[in-house]
């Protein structure tokens, strides 16, 4: 655990991390009001109970009880300590830590080697493709898909030569064999001594992370004989494919601004593209998409306007339908996703949790092909024509009927097309497809309803047992002395911490852990300058326990409703809970008295003794005005 000489480092870190932007690393949020809201992270659920607090910078979920400030968020989900965290994050941001830092620095060094040796290996792969006579074909084929020089310096596309152990060779003297291992570049050998090269007589296509850090590789087979075709970077310390999408690095900054994303198949569909001026666009890494993924670019497009461009033969047309379906599972809870075009063109796009349009150019064509061949300008003309989700379903649930169809080819069309149109929300736009369908498979609308109908009349929902969070009920007394915890953290310039604690220097808390967390905040409070401090100076101080953490972040909510409260009416609040907790533990008291004499003879001595016990209570209880 770090000392309060270390306070004011871990508060640096704390300021430049925007909690927003660090929970939206792993959860999908939406604004909404002053908070931000998604699908906790902690449990399953369906409806959004997990809020995020941009101003305050903690994160709560209303249903599990978890919360924290931004280093819970990332220890929790990455199951990692706060020293492991704060080294991390330290490094990512460039700020040097204190030597007297606790934890060991062994992973990190692993990691920033393993990061050294990927960069280094980009560019023994670029220099063999640009010098060496070896890496013609190599070259040829690059060439053959029109890419410049610049383009090739941009992506510092390589080649890795045809041998064993070119590689391991020439860096087995700068990294050691386990970093080498683990970064994916080099395999053991089964039955001989020494590595071998992972990436033999291959084209190297750099995986970059959103930082432009190289982090893993993707390889192109140039024989056909080869298999597979394309290699990839196993995953590392530092690459996680299900988090990582190709070209993104360069594409952020377009994704902003167009506020749309385009997913492609291949990682030179993308390069193509990007060097034809089509900048945002991305690809996954030899995968199919991920919720991680589409986390991802949902942190760049507050429209969360994705585009997906696969390739558009049967297995394009099947990664479209299956990513497709990733994006929706990623915004249940979220919203609707947009359905139809409105004839307005101004529409406020925060009403829909995403858009999904697919992109289809003529003649079968993949993007790489299709923008070689017809130009980037031609192929954003097709961008702007893409048809929504819907549309496409539609259109590929209908595409095997023409009016020569038989019977039973005609009711399988049908069959396929129900649970799309069941699926429209706005009840005037299903009408509305209803209409055009009907008229394209020749039939009526009314028996086409009456098919809708029967459909979801027969639709069983399955039962799934949702998880259920039993709530601890507390007791009146722990409410009171939790309430009276959150004065030390009102934002005010009335009072300071240490002043706070003056005042409450002599109240003993009945509850254990609040016992322990007001202790601590009174040993604190003489160290911090304000409330801010005071909270980041307490989470580190229980950085290891979760349920201390939950409680200090309830005693931040509850604090909330007495921000901006004159000095007399803050006076009055903490008089209020002080005689609340009196109040309280005399009835707790009371009730003990009470149910011990229930057990006690009348004429035994005791029974008088707690009588007498009894009325010097309610006497008292009668003086100060309890009821």
């Amino acid at each position: 655990m770090p000392t309060i000489d270390n306070i004011d480092v871990v508060q640096q870190i704390k300021d430049k991390l925007d909690i927003v932007d660090v929970v939206s690393r792993t959860v999908i949020l939406k604004k909404k009001g002053q908070n931000y809201w998604g699908l906790c992270p902690f449990h399953k659920e369906k409806t959004p109970s997990f809020c995020v607090s941009r101003s305050k910078g903690i994160y709560k979920c209303f249903s599990c009880g978890e919360g924290g400030d931004v280093f819970s968020f990332l220890m929790q989900t990455q199951n990692k300590t706060f020293v492991e965290v704060i080294r991390e994050e330290a490094a990512a941001l460039g700020i040097e830590l204190p030597s007297n830092f606790g934890g060991s620095p062994e992973k990190k060094e692993i990691k920033q080697q393993i990061l050294s040796v990927l960069k280094d290996a980009a560019e023994f792969y670029n220099m063999n493709l640009i010098s060496s006579p070896s890496a013609k074909k190599a070259m040829d084929y690059v060439k053959s898909r029109d890419l410049s020089d610049d383009v090739i310096a941009e992506y510092k596309l390589g080649y890795a030569p045809n041998s064993f152990d070119d590689f391991y060779k020439r860096f087995e003297g700068k990294y050691s064999n386990n970093v080498l291992e683990q970064s994916g570049l080099v395999i053991k050998r089964e039955h001989e001594v020494g590595y071998v090269d992972r990436f033999r007589h291959r084209i190297i296509i750099p995986i970059f992370d959103e930082n432009g850090n190289v982090v893993a590789f993707g390889a192109r087979a140039l024989e056909a004989e080869q298999s597979p075709k394309y290699l990839n970077s196993p995953d590392s310390l530092v690459y996680n494919k299900s988090k990582v999408l190709y070209g993104l690095y360069q594409a952020k900054n377009a994704i902003k601004e167009e506020d749309s994303v385009i997913v492609m198949e291949g990682y030179f569909d993308v390069i193509s593209a990007q060097a034809n001026g089509i900048k945002n666009c991305v690809a996954s890494c030899g995968t199919s998409l991920t919720q991680g993924h589409i986390g991802l670019i949902s942190r760049y497009s507050k429209s969360r306007k994705i585009f997906l461009a696969f390739d558009t033969d049967a297995a394009g047309i099947k990664a479209t339908q299956r990513g497709a379906e990733v994006i929706k599972e990623a915004f249940v809870g979220l919203g609707e996703i947009k359905q139809f075009d409105e004839v307005q063109g101004a529409l406020n796009n925060e009403k829909y949790a995403c858009e999904i349009r697919v992109v289809s150019p003529p003649e079968g064509k993949d993007p790489d092909e299709y923008i070689r061949t017809n130009g980037g300008e031609a192929y954003k003309k097709y961008l702007n024509k893409a048809k929504l989700l819907l549309d496409f379903e539609i259109d590929l649930a209908l595409q095997n009927y023409s009016k020569t169809s038989s019977v039973a080819e005609k009711l399988k069309v049908i069959k396929n097309v129900i649970p799309i149109l069941n699926n429209i929300q706005n009840p005037i736009a299903a009408s509305e497809y209803v209409k055009v369908v009907a008229e394209r498979l020749n039939i009526t609308e009314s028996d086409l309803l009456k098919e809708l109908r029967a459909a979801k009349n027969s639709a069983i929902v399955p039962y799934t047992k949702q998880e259920v969070f039993v709530k601890k009920s507390i007791s009146l007394l722990e409410k009171a002395e939790k309430n009276l915890l959150s004065m030390y953290l009102i934002n005010t310039s009335y009072f300071l911490p240490s002043q706070i604690s003056n005042i409450l220097k002599n109240e003993e808390l009945d509850n254990e852990t609040l016992k322990y967390i007001k202790n601590t905040i009174d040993k604190l409070s003489s160290e911090v300058n304000n409330v801010d401090e005071l909270i980041v100076a307490l989470y580190n101080a229980f950085a290891e326990n979760n349920n201390v953490k939950n409680i200090i972040t309830d005693l931040i909510e509850l604090a909330k409703p007495y921000e901006g409260l004159s000095e007399s009416d803050l006076r009055f609040a903490i008089e209020e809970n002080l005689n609340n907790i009196k109040r309280f533990k005399l009835r707790q008291e009371q009730e003990k008295i009470r149910q011990t004499y229930k057990h006690i003879d009348d004429d035994d001595v005791q029974a008088v003794q707690i009588q007498i016990e009894l009325k010097e209570k309610l006497k008292n209880r009668l003086r100060t005005g309890d009821n």
